[in-house]
């Protein structure tokens, strides 16, 4: 089902629209998240992450890059503000049947910012990641460098941090489907709308966390969906369509969405947009 967004009968531009937050969180954990498995796996084997990894995850959402990290035996901890309903399905998935008894440590779920965890009182993490693409919304940068000037205390000396983002948008087939939210979206009133990667996103960010870049890559991440309106709702879950939405209406960002697939959508209905994602490693100093 579409996750159900109620506007006021005079909407303006910049409005938040009101979300099923239920829904959107289904919708993120069952068809959007596994997009980006390619990226958390080639990330974890390049970092050689297992047993004795403690690993604190970034805005870990509904928690699968951190259930695939303790399948391979690392203690971790997912932190993330403003999301409950994803955390709820983290919880869950991270209980301990979810994974192998290679796990070492356990699982912990905080809601809320780094500091949150900090107050936990864990040991130093040797790896942090932030699989939440920077660089996708405008602003998005700042917002990262707080979280991780919250996060690197947390690590040990040296630590690896990962960042993440989209690739080069003419490597991006999904580019020309979120171009919609730039085009619906009011870009003076509209703060938070979608934005192509630029080159140094990743390093600008690193650069001012006072983080050490230490290597990076690139890796092939296809958005693949059974039909459109499984693309749809995968696309929408990721909030990128949130201030198109709050300037104009729901069934003019669907109507807008579904026509920008359609050069995607193949003779059988399936949707099929290649795209690179990329990651910088930095060390924290």
């Amino acid at each position: 089902m579409t996750p159900t967004l109620v506007r006021q009968n005079q909407p303006h531009a910049g409005a938040k629209p009101r979300v099923d937050l239920r829904a959107r969180a289904r919708d993120w954990s069952e068809i959007q998240e596994r997009m980006l498995v390619p990226l958390y796996e080639a990330v974890y084997e390049r970092l050689a992450v297992g047993p004795g990894t403690r690993l604190l995850g970034l805005g870990c959402g509904s928690g699968l890059a951190l259930l695939m990290a303790a399948a391979r035996g690392a203690a971790v901890t997912g932190v993330d503000a403003g999301r409950a309903e994803h955390l709820a399905l983290a919880r869950e998935r991270l209980r301990p049947r979810a994974w192998d008894a290679r796990a070492s440590g356990g699982a912990r779920i905080v809601e809320g910012s780094p500091r949150e965890v900090r107050h936990a009182r864990v040991p130093a993490f040797g790896l942090v990641t932030a699989f939440e693409p920077i660089g996708c919304l405008a602003g998005d940068a700042e917002g990262m460098v707080e979280r991780l000037a919250e996060a690197t205390p947390l690590a040990e000396r040296g630590a690896a941090v990962v960042l993440v983002g989209w690739g080069p948008p003419e490597r991006c087939a999904t580019s020309s489907v979120l171009r919609v939210a730039t085009k619906l979206a009011d870009p003076l009133r509209s703060p938070g709308s979608w934005r192509p990667a630029l080159r140094d996103d990743l390093e600008e960010v690193a650069q001012r966390a006072g983080l050490k870049p230490d290597g990076s890559g690139r890796v092939a991440c296809p958005f693949g969906y059974a039909d459109a309106d499984s693309a749809l709702r995968g696309l929408l879950s990721t909030g990128l369509f949130d201030a198109a939405i709050g300037a104009t209406d729901r069934a003019q960002v669907d109507k807008e969405v579904t026509e920008a697939l359609h050069p995607h959508q193949r003779p059988d209905g399936t949707v099929w947009m290649p795209n690179v994602f990329r990651y910088l490693i930095a060390r924290t100093r």
